[in-house]
């Protein structure tokens, strides 16, 4: 099984095809609704104001070549200040269909994890990038947690937890290529092929 580590290269996204099993490792970041959101408000379709460029300056280092985790984690504070998650599963990727194309192709986004897939939008910015959507097994939130060896900081705390833009470094973390950089879509057969078993049932 291939391991990854970010910053991840054009050429180790191109090698990768529906399908893959991939181990993550090094530095990612999460990011649901509301962190997509402020990404495109404060840095992609506005000029960045000198309240917000020294996070935009943290993120386009951690991004450049990064991984961006759909997902709303269970953190536990410690009595030193310091996080860890308790539970850190995916969570639903299409809601982020209308900003990803944008913070892909803004901060060299490599890869993409969540569950459920996207659409046709991403699925063309992972071939222009290149980049690749990861696929992270639904259920398995405590397990997926032993991955994450150290939660380093956090962004935008003032979202909420499951909203915040949480940095982690993960080991191991294992993913499936479920949209890769050469119009390969597992999501689109599935959809395709529910679709016409769905027409023979009504003829």
């Amino acid at each position: 099984m291939p391991k990854l580590t970010t910053p991840i290269s054009d050429a180790d996204i191109r090698a990768l095809k529906v399908g893959d099993t991939v181990l993550l490792n090094g530095i990612i970041v999460t990011g649901r609704d509301a962190a997509h959101k402020f990404m495109i408000e404060s840095y992609i379709r506005n000029p960045v104001t000198e309240v917000n460029k020294e996070l935009y300056d943290d993120l386009r280092q951690l991004l450049d070549g990064g991984v961006i985790y759909h997902c709303g984690p269970v953190v536990k504070q410690h009595e030193d200040g310091s996080y860890s998650f308790v539970a850190a599963g995916p969570t639903t990727s299409i809601r982020e269909e209308v900003y990803q194309p944008e913070v892909i192709a803004h901060f060299n986004l490599k890869g993409v994890i969540g569950k459920g897939g996207m659409g046709p939008n991403t699925l063309k910015a992972c071939a222009d990038q290149p980049a690749v959507y990861f696929h992270a097994i639904g259920g398995a939130a405590t397990l997926i947690a032993e991955s994450v060896k150290e939660v380093i900081t956090v962004h935008k705390l003032e979202f909420g937890v499951p909203e915040a833009m949480w940095v982690i470094r993960v080991v191991d973390f294992p993913v499936v290529v479920t949209m890769d950089s050469h119009g390969g879509s597992l999501h689109e057969k599935v959809l395709a092929e529910s679709q016409e078993r769905f027409e023979s049932l009504l003829a």
